[in-house]
């Protein structure tokens, strides 16, 4: 966690080093889901044009609601490189986007007698809003789908199967700066 803390107070810094025209822009988010569940979010990004380019890394724990019966504190840590497209100039109002990810899992029984580990690849969808509120300061609430396209379909974890889902929704609020 320290090491992910650095490296986005150093992309602070460097960042304006970014050349910025009308059209480019860069920027950091981190998101509020992860964060209430005990985990983490980082975002930098490059936009040009309509396009904007994201590399996330983030640690989040299932809420309880949404893993089967049985299991318990489903963690996943997610490397994330997805391309977005916003339908106004500027970066800001309406976006969708679509991407890859790494999920590393693991889970445990209720019993809590064992943890078993597991990876995914996972194919990402999604759009939002950009609301910029304070000089280079935005919200972003936004949307998702995720589909598992690879990787372990099923876990055994002490005498129970455990089948990671093969799709999950997410809402969340993203907060960012962009320069």
């Amino acid at each position: 966690m320290k090491k992910i803390f650095t490296i986005f107070l150093l992309s602070l810094f460097y960042l304006p080093g970014i050349s910025q025209t009308k059209t480019s822009t860069a920027g950091i988010e981190i998101d509020a889901l992860p964060y209430l569940t005990g985990g983490y979010y980082g975002s930098i990004w490059y936009g040009h044009q309509h396009m904007r380019y994201r590399a996330i890394i983030t640690a989040v724990t299932t809420p309880s609601f949404m893993v089967k019966d049985g299991f318990t504190e489903n963690k996943i840590n997610a490397y994330t490189l997805i391309t977005d497209y916003f339908f106004k100039p500027g970066f800001e109002k309406w976006w969708i986007g679509a991407g890859l990810e790494y999920w590393k899992g693991q889970i445990q029984t209720e019993a809590r007698q064992s943890t078993s580990k597991y990876d995914n690849v996972i194919v990402t969808a999604g759009g939002g809003y950009v609301w910029k509120f304070y000089h280079h300061f935005y919200l972003n609430p936004w949307g998702g789908i995720h589909v598992r396209a690879g990787g372990e379909s099923s876990v055994r974890v002490d005498d129970k199967t455990f089948n990671p889902p093969v799709i999950t929704p997410e809402v969340s609020v993203k907060i960012g700066w962009h320069i």
